[in-house]
């Protein structure tokens, strides 16, 4: 199966109210292969995803295992773009040259991972303080390149108004789209996204942008396609971990009933569970996967907070599914 003409399909024709596509957001240690697929197996709504993001390396050559998450034969359901954290051109062009070869068409540029570790270094919203390096940045990356680029960005690291000389910088190359979360990378998720800010962005940008940022709910997400009209497509993220029924939902699918609702997410949960139980070393890999999904999955039910701590509290598999069956078999009650 060739990946480019998934990278490239055309999904406009699965319309939101406004025909704008619905986009997986990237979640590190979340949103692998295994979680697209077995979703796109059980879940409607979601049209693209952008994978998680793999940092470059010096040299030429590709590791097997780096890029082992974006093969074509462990994405057969979702289409995947993938994005890559770097600061340094030339090894960005080195594996943007290996991802085409593998049949991606378009990747995506990281300028937005809020977390210290990788803002002190330059690289995700560290590049949003540098304007200057992120200008030499892309005009190395897209004069070598033979992909389309997108980016995913953030206001700024430290202020929103750094969105300012950043969006100067990416209205000078041609772009794919501009993916817009509209926090500063030092808020990381905590307080509202700045609404007036994307306003500006959407204003601004001469690029299709995409929101990214808190959507969790039918009613609120009425509110920002309201709002915000001449956004070209929209990314969640959390709000979908937590009820994965939500993409459906935004896309005009009627709801089920709580039994229904519980008794798909369970088939759901234990084809994740066995099928990270097939690729990762060990039960105790195995537990923690499953107990960060649980994380967000919690958020998705009513009254959750005492079954997610004897999920967390879980130390051998059996207790895992002990814990998760007493929950899922007393009819939790789904939020909306």
């Amino acid at each position: 199966m060739c990946r480019k003409s998934q990278s490239e399909k055309h999904i406009s024709d699965r319309p939101l109210t406004g025909n704008q596509p619905l986009y997986l957001a990237p979640l590190r240690g979340i949103t692998d292969a295994i979680y697209r697929t077995t979703y796109a197996e059980h879940f409607d709504g979601i049209d693209l995803a952008v994978a998680p993001f793999i940092t470059t390396h010096a040299g030429r050559r590709i590791k097997p295992s780096h890029v082992r998450d974006l093969h074509p034969e462990a994405n057969p359901t979702m289409p995947v773009i993938p994005q890559i954290l770097t600061k340094n051109a030339d090894d960005c062009i080195i594996l943007a040259e290996h991802l085409f070869d593998m049949g991606y068409a378009t990747i995506n540029l990281n300028c937005g991972c809020p977390f210290p570790q990788v803002a002190k270094k330059g690289r995700g919203s560290g590049l949003l303080c540098n304007p200057d390096g992120l200008d030499r940045l892309l005009e190395r990356m897209l004069s070598q390149i033979p992909n389309k680029l997108s980016v995913k960005t953030r206001l700024g690291r430290h202020h929103p108004d750094e969105i300012h000389a950043v969006m100067t910088i990416f209205n000078r190359y041609p772009l794919a789209s501009v993916i817009v979360h509209p926090r500063t990378g030092v808020q990381m998720y905590g307080g509202a996204p700045d609404l007036e800010a994307f306003s500006w962005c959407l204003q601004n940008c001469r690029h299709p942008v995409i929101y990214n940022g808190d959507i969790t709910d039918r009613s609120g997400f009425r509110e920002l396609e309201r709002r915000f009209e001449g956004v070209a497509g929209w990314m969640i993220g959390r709000g979908m971990l937590a009820n994965p029924f939500l993409p459906g939902l935004l896309k005009g699918a009627h709801a089920a009933d709580n039994r229904t609702m519980t008794s798909r997410f369970r088939e759901f949960h234990d084809a994740l569970l066995e099928r990270y139980c097939n690729r990762l070393s060990g039960p105790s890999h195995l537990l923690d996967r499953m107990k960060g999904l649980w994380k967000y999955f919690a958020q998705g039910f009513r009254n959750s907070e005492t079954a997610r701590k004897r999920i967390h509290k879980a130390r051998s598999i059996d207790q895992y599914q002990s814990a998760v069956n007493a929950f899922l078999g007393n009819e939790p009650v789904w939020f909306w």
